[in-house]
């Protein structure tokens, strides 16, 4: 392993709130990139009418255990029966996040020869460079959200997400928004995007979640305007005026009759896809336990969820770090509990992150922009 492929040192631990055992402190970043090793790259298919892009989760040198959960009646996904834990492959070395629907899933292939290139994947020849990749990928549909139906993420736009990844320093900072997979992505009425949140435990392990929310149900109380996925965080969730709730839900009101008057306004086929990641030495079975268990974070923080027109899938990956004592079934149940609460706070930053987008597409009006700061 070259220099630069060693992670940086492990932090200081913290709770299960994001606070800092030792000072009271935050994470670091309170992203998918605390856990050592892990790094995120985005890229945004380029020219007039796109609006959708592709993230890479670049797993550290050697790769990281793996699994998927995919809960949603219509994915679009790449590579996940590898992942069964009754099935020969061990560790992958990237997941692939993408906009484009099942035509965005080509962006995998970008990824897969750029890790060919770099001689990592599964060895099935005695030549170093005999090796088969394998990139887990999974899909959101944004097709002509950016008003050209056929600007979606292929082969390159891949190659530029892990190119990204790969260029990025250990523990640097995951932008969030409309980047990446997030581009084009929409959650219910509001514009969607990239989230990433982060915890590390009193045990010393790390848990962190990505998401890209682009999601058929809401992720906002119809009563109250508070994202649902604030409920129940640690802290009383701010309420907006009534006033600003009021005047929100009018201009959600008037974008939909204006959509519908254009022609009827976005199809309902969504997704909201994610990629749970932990310093964890867990074994397979137990990776799949925490990809199940992070779906209840989504249901948290959407309603509904796992509909017919929602793919909805989440990956773990788990680099082994950290060791966990293979006879104490409590220290894996915190993991999977962190688990959801790190991918219900992802889905509330992405839906904070995100910003207002008006284009042939449609108008897709931001939660900031309707509620400012509450």
């Amino acid at each position: 392993m070259s220099p630069e492929d060693t992670a940086p040192e492990d932090k200081a631990p913290t709770d299960r709130t994001g606070k800092d055992t030792a000072h009271g402190n935050p994470p670091p970043l309170d992203a998918l990139t605390d856990v050592a090793g892990i790094r995120v790259g985005h890229a945004e298919v380029p020219g007039k009418g796109a609006l959708s892009g592709t993230t890479v989760v670049l797993a550290p040198e050697g790769g990281a255990v793996a699994a998927v959960d995919v809960r949603g009646g219509g994915p679009g996904t790449r590579e996940t029966d590898a992942l069964d834990p009754r099935n020969l492959v061990q560790r992958v070395d990237a997941v692939v996040l993408t906009g484009g629907s099942a035509y965005g899933l080509d962006a995998a292939s970008g990824v897969a020869a750029w890790l060919e290139e770099q001689g990592r994947g599964v060895r099935v020849g005695p030549d170093p460079a005999q090796v088969v990749p394998v990139v887990p990928a999974a899909a959101l549909f944004d097709l002509g959200r950016g008003g050209d139906w056929r600007a979606r993420p292929d082969a390159s736009t891949g190659r530029a997400a892990v190119e990204a990844a790969a260029a990025s320093g250990y523990g640097e900072p995951v932008a969030e928004g409309g980047v990446g997979a997030g581009t084009g992505a929409v959650a219910g009425q509001l514009k969607g995007g990239i989230g990433t949140a982060s915890v590390r435990l009193a045990s010393g392990v790390t848990v962190a979640a990505l998401v890209a929310v682009n999601a058929a149900g809401s992720v906002v109380d119809p009563r109250t305007g508070v994202l649902f996925g604030e409920y129940g965080a640690g802290e009383p969730p701010a309420h907006p005026s009534p006033g600003v709730h009021a005047e929100a839900l009018r201009r959600l009101a008037r974008e939909r009759e204006a959509a519908e008057a254009a022609g009827g306004g976005a199809p309902p086929f969504n997704t909201t896809i994610a990629v749970v990641a932990t310093d964890a030495e867990l074994v397979r079975a137990q990776a799949q336990k925490l990809a199940g268990t992070a779906h209840d974070g989504l249901a948290r923080a959407v309603r509904p969820v796992h509909l017919l027109t929602d793919g909805d899938t989440v990956f773990t990956l788990a680099t082994g770090r950290v060791p966990v004592p293979p006879q104490d079934p409590a220290a894996v149940n915190e993991i999977l509990a962190a688990g959801a609460d790190v991918l219900a706070r992802a889905i509330v930053k992405a839906v904070r992150a995100a910003r207002t987008v008006t284009g042939p597409g449609g108008t897709f009006p931001s939660y900031t922009d309707l509620y400012g700061g509450s």
